[in-house]
């Protein structure tokens, strides 16, 4: 594709000096955007999250460009040696392994440092698996009123699992988190039976990809959906359809008394009080009176 002819995309000004946060495809490469393939043509380098993956990429559309490695491991590091860059009037991208770079990648610390140091940081949107997930999943965002909490990825450390699973159980907002294939199955499993049987879900697997799959279903179909399942390679997104009842509901005293129980090994009576109040709006003194309660129920 010749991009010089398309002449809409020189409307917008390409200062320099400035950061370009570019979002690449999550699968297909035929979801790179135009403007994305104009910025990244007009930059004088490209720091990247995996130099490897992002040269084969870059290749493909025939942009060659001097990369910087920046990942989780020297992003502070990196982030100075761009902004060395941006000092000497320069522009400069930074592109992750998919999608948009600093939602679960690499690329905030990268951003604060560089509007520390005084530099424009310029977003370039494109690909998203959430908002990919989200415009397929029907039933799943009906109660929600468009609302929605992205959680990153599934943590595996028991505390944090809990206090997840516990939030997502009890908000009105319908979740959105990503898995690995090597866990999918162990948190499928423990997220179904901690929701109500007829509680919506959507299963999104290798998105944009050759072999994507979109699956929804409600939480007491899940056991059967793996057991069934011709393949669980690849990266999953996972919703959660929010929980029904009036905005102003809370959850019955039963219901809250079991989570705080299983708060109850890893958090004091007050942290597990805050969590309660935090994400169910429970006045503190109520919160603190369930996670007393469930201290002396052990």
């Amino acid at each position: 594709m010749e991009l010089g002819s398309l002449d809409f995309l020189k409307q917008q000004d390409l200062p320099t000096g400035a950061l370009y946060m570019v979002a690449t495809p999550i699968g297909n490469l035929g979801d790179i955007t135009l403007r994305a393939l104009h910025v990244l043509n007009a930059m004088n380098g490209i720091a990247c999250e995996d130099t490897r993956h992002s040269v084969a990429l870059l290749q493909q559309f025939g942009i060659h460009k001097k990369c910087l490695a920046l990942h989780t491991h020297n992003e502070m590091g990196g982030a100075q040696t761009v902004i060395q860059h941006l000092a000497n009037n320069e522009r400069w991208a930074y592109i992750s392994d998919a999608g948009t770079p600093g939602v679960s990648d690499p690329g905030a610390r990268l951003v604060d440092e560089v509007h520390k140091a005084g530099f424009r940081v310029i977003p370039i949107p494109g690909a998203s698996a959430v908002s990919c997930a989200i415009s397929a999943s029907g039933a799943v965002m009906l109660d929600s009123e468009g609302q929605f909490q992205f959680l990153g990825f599934w943590p595996h450390k028991t505390k944090e699992r809990d206090a997840l699973l516990f939030d997502i159980c009890n908000s009105k907002r319908t979740s959105a988190f990503f898995e690995s294939p090597h866990h999918i199955k162990e948190t499928l499993a423990l997220l179904s039976n901690a929701l109500e049987p007829e509680r919506q879900m959507l299963i999104g697997r290798e998105l944009t990809k050759k072999f994507e799959q979109l699956v929804s279903l409600q939480a007491k179909e899940v056991a059967h959906w793996l057991e069934n399942a011709e393949s669980l390679k690849g990266e999953f997104i996972v919703l959660v359809a929010g929980r029904e009842g009036s905005a102003d509901e809370p959850p019955e005293h039963a219901s809250l008394l079991m989570w705080a129980k299983a708060l109850s090994p890893y958090l004091g009576s007050k942290e597990i009080a805050t969590v309660l109040s935090q994400t169910l709006g429970l006045p503190k003194k109520d919160a603190y009176q369930i996670a007393l309660d469930a201290k002396l129920e052990k």
